[in-house]
């Protein structure tokens, strides 16, 4: 018989490394990243007994980490990602990359959240909704929204109408 120690070094201790990826994009400070990432695991301990298993562990994690992230940002002890050195030194040098940290970046906090738990982390439009609380269609707005903008930060497309205006008005500020 599997221990509580052992079913939850199974379950949760396995996605450190996505929720650390996730947490470094959400900050603007690695420290606080791995931070937030060890405070979602004391969380999660915590509520351990309430986890049904089975179930999605990997959203139920980052829900948490979105949660705590939140929070500590409401509270003023955590501040959204800014470019700054710390982004650039993890781009190592590869301006493609660089380009593409500077364009996620500058996006709304809500979607570059929607975009690196869809893109990235590889969660389903439903998976995201569950997370963020809000209407799968909300989801799917911020998500095509998010790649627009990313098309077009990184030159990939020309901002037609509206998405022009809003791309050049973002910049001029």
């Amino acid at each position: 018989m599997i221990n509580r120690e052992q079913e939850f070094a199974d379950v949760a201790i396995t996605q450190t490394a996505s929720l650390l990826r996730f947490a470094r994009r959400l900050t603007s400070d690695p420290w606080a990243a791995e931070d937030l990432v060890q405070e979602t695991f004391m969380r999660a301990w915590r509520g351990f007994d309430q986890f049904r298993g089975g179930t999605n562990a990997r959203a139920w994690l980052f829900r948490i980490l979105l949660n705590n992230f939140y929070g500590q940002a409401r509270k003023g002890r955590l501040t959204l990602v800014s470019l700054d050195e710390t982004d650039k030194a993890g781009a190592n040098g590869n301006g493609a990359s660089l380009e593409v940290t500077e364009a996620l970046a500058r996006l709304p906090e809500d979607q570059r959240a929607a975009l690196m738990l869809g893109v990235v982390e590889g969660f389903t439009c439903r998976e995201i909704s569950e997370m963020l609380g809000i209407p799968i269609g909300t989801v799917m707005s911020r998500l095509s929204r998010a790649r627009l903008a990313m098309r077009i930060k990184l030159g990939l497309q020309e901002p037609r109408g509206s998405a022009r205006q809003k791309v050049y008005s973002e910049e001029s500020r």
